[in-house]
């Protein structure tokens, strides 16, 4: 399998390149591509320095599959002219995500989508914060149905791309050194603060994070209807989305046996450690399992769980998702 990574120098990209390096995917010639002033950087690739090629005057045709890591405009413009060309197209942008011709697909959930896949043609792969939910509410759909779900996630800088990353670290060495703070990718000052909205506000009151988390989770459970009322936090943390989840099913269930389930699940690993301390995003980082803990019955309900869930949201999260579509692909 040939293979294009668009935006191998974000943050995500670099991360696909990792899971790709790793993989036991016959891969043929992988080719580094950017639309941005990274054209011309060299990539460290399986022990091989490759040059980030630019995408204007790209081939698609020399690829059978190419991994978006970019934005939404630029995967406007680029995703059907690769496709015209016959090549397939998994995105991680939110562009196609609800378009109704292009699965949304969370391998582990739903994939099963992909046998009626015709290529060449789009995937769509959701945010991070959907990934994980959606991998732990799963097993909960299938055993108990789920009538309602309220989740808390508490989003690391690294959600807004490299810029998030650098500007968190300015701000901390700045408050250190007893520097003014500057604000670029946040209305306010991120570093030992809490900002309570991921995103613009829309119309609804709810912002722009939340209403992708609640559009994708039903998509790829295939449950329009589920009722979803998320709050979406940005926290100072570089890496490591936290997600406090509430569901309430419509069987009656147990901490056991859903623990039981989870331990079943591929992509989840059931982390409170001996202490009773349950997983961090220091735990999480660099893991490809989403790690659970707190697990517990809703106060005075038979019909609830209350859970937390914590997971690296670039290396676990887009990132090693694309490339496990892209497996799932290859052996089909």
């Amino acid at each position: 399998m040939n293979i294009a990574v668009l935006g191998a120098t974000t943050l995500v990209g670099e991360a696909v390149l990792a899971h790709l390096a790793a993989t036991d995917m016959a891969l043929g010639e992988v080719y580094l591509l950017a639309d941005d002033a990274s054209v011309g950087d060299d990539v460290s690739f399986k022990y091989h320095e490759k040059t980030v090629l630019s995408i204007e005057p790209f081939d698609f045709s020399q690829v059978n599959l190419a991994i978006f890591a970019v934005g939404a405009d630029v995967a406007a413009r680029y995703a059907p002219l690769a496709v015209a060309a016959g090549c397939t197209v998994i995105d991680t942008s939110p562009q196609f995500r609800q378009d109704a011709h292009v699965p949304l697909v969370v391998v582990g959930v739903n994939e099963a989508v992909l046998a009626d896949f015709t290529a060449p043609n789009i995937i769509a792969s959701p945010c991070a914060v959907s990934i994980h939910l959606a991998l732990s509410l799963k097993p909960l759909v299938s055993e108990f149905g789920v009538d309602s779900v309220t989740v808390a996630t508490y989003q690391a800088v690294s959600g807004s791309g490299r810029a998030g990353v650098d500007e968190l670290a300015q701000q901390t060495t700045a408050i250190f050194s007893l520097n003014e703070t500057e604000n670029t990718v946040y209305a306010k000052r991120i570093s030992f603060n809490i900002l309570p909205q991921v995103g613009d506000l829309m119309d609804n009151g709810y912002s722009s994070e939340e209403m992708k988390l609640i559009d994708e989770t039903r998509k790829v459970l295939a449950m329009p209807d589920l009722t979803i009322n998320p709050t979406a936090v940005r926290v100072p943390v570089f890496y490591g989305h936290g997600q406090v989840v509430q569901v309430t099913t419509l069987k009656p269930v147990s901490v056991g046996l859903v623990t039981a389930l989870w331990q079943q699940q591929a992509g989840l690993l059931v982390a409170d450690d001996e202490a009773d301390v349950s997983p961090t995003a220091v735990d999480a980082v660099g893991q490809d399992e989403v790690l659970v803990g707190r697990v517990r019955s809703a106060m005075g309900k038979e019909s609830g769980l209350n859970y937390w869930l914590m997971a690296d949201n670039i290396h676990a999260g887009t990132a090693l998702n694309v490339v496990r579509i892209a497996k799932v692909l290859s052996i089909q």
